[in-house]
């Protein structure tokens, strides 16, 4: 498959600007120092470290930790959308896609952001436009007044296509998870038909993207059993196309009645090392930071085997939002009153 323009893409360009981007990116230091911080010292302090721009910008309209969240959001999306304008090809339509997955990450928001009763204000502050949805297009969605319209102008924005017996089950349940768990299958089927398996860094990032839904598929189970929740209840917000976790793994790890009698079945998996105690604790938080740190590591490992393909591009993407939610966790946790170690703890570094 050739993308946009009819070329393979400008892999060598894109890359160089990506690595260039993440020697930018924050460190375990600068955590130390904002974990000394009051929330204007972070918001003064991100300010000086990239951004600086979407901070000033916002600052007329919003203030203290407001502000702080929708900068970071704000610079994220910015900084995303511009790696996206910059590249062609087949390179163009591998992105595209991955970050579609924003656009699932704004309709969820609206959704639950209008079900909560939040204003428009509210709903906004938690939008990330790194997808093929812009500012304009989110705010039409905003505005909207039922359910109903915002999935149906979602869908047709999107050219996606809600089946008939999915939106009878939200209609029958009011359970929004039903529209949720649709649209996290339905981007995953798209992105992976996007990546031509014809050439090895394709098919390297299309085992990539086998990992994370295995990762995801993992996490999800590990959150229903934490509330009580086996067997085909679990299965079917399973998301298909895993790499390493085949069906029959699922099912056992689906079944499994506690999160201590997933160990022996999930021992065979790469990420195991990294979750091991926590599970082993039964500590859903740091088992979920633990595929998370591992998602990091795994990225990072595949664009230094394929330097020249999309994967460095998802590898700094990766990293970008890990920055982000560091941030917002920080600036959260103090404002909140959290001890340092308590917040430490939650970081993925």
């Amino acid at each position: 498959m050739f993308g946009r323009n009819g070329k393979k893409g400008n892999y060598a360009y894109t890359v160089a600007r990506v690595k260039a981007k993440k020697s930018l990116l924050m460190n375990e230091e600068d955590y130390s120092k904002m974990l000394m911080m009051t929330v204007p010292e972070i918001s003064r302090y991100i300010s000086e470290t990239g951004y600086g721009k979407e901070m000033t910008d916002l600052a007329g309209r919003m203030s203290g930790i407001g502000l702080l969240e929708h900068a970071t959001y704000f610079n994220m999306a910015k900084v995303f959308g511009s790696i996206l304008t910059s590249s062609t090809g087949e390179l163009y339509d591998m992105v595209s896609a991955y970050l579609d997955k924003w656009d699932v990450w704004n309709l969820k928001v609206i959704l639950r952001g209008k079900s909560y009763g939040l204003d428009a204000e509210g709903i906004r502050e938690d939008l990330v436009p790194a997808g093929s949805l812009g500012a304009e297009s989110l705010d039409k969605l905003i505005s909207l007044d039922t359910d109903d319209d915002i999935i149906a102008e979602f869908g047709r924005m999107t050219h996606v296509n809600f089946p008939a017996d999915v939106l009878a089950a939200y209609k029958a349940s009011g359970n929004l998870g039903e529209i949720e768990d649709f649209l996290d299958k339905n981007h995953y089927e798209r992105l992976t038909e996007s990546i031509d398996p014809s050439s090895r860094p394709s098919r390297l990032f299309l085992d990539y993207i086998g990992e994370e839904i295995d990762m995801k598929n993992f996490e999800t189970i590990l959150k229903l059993k934490a509330e009580g929740i086996y067997g085909e209840q679990v299965m079917k917000y399973v998301i298909p196309g895993g790499r390493r976790i085949d069906g029959r793994q699922l099912t056992l790890l689906a079944n499994a009645e506690s999160t201590e009698s997933v160990l022996s079945d999930a021992s065979q998996f790469e990420f195991y090392e990294g979750i091991r105690d926590a599970l082993e604790s039964g500590n859903l938080r740091d088992a979920v930071s633990g595929l998370r740190k591992y998602e990091i590591q795994k990225a990072k490992k595949f664009s230094h085997l394929y330097p020249l393909s999309v994967i460095p591009v998802i590898d700094y993407m990766i990293h970008k939002e890990n920055e982000v939610r560091n941030i917002r966790m920080i600036a959260r946790g103090t404002e909140s009153g959290l001890d340092r170690e308590t917040i430490k703890e939650l970081l993925v570094i």
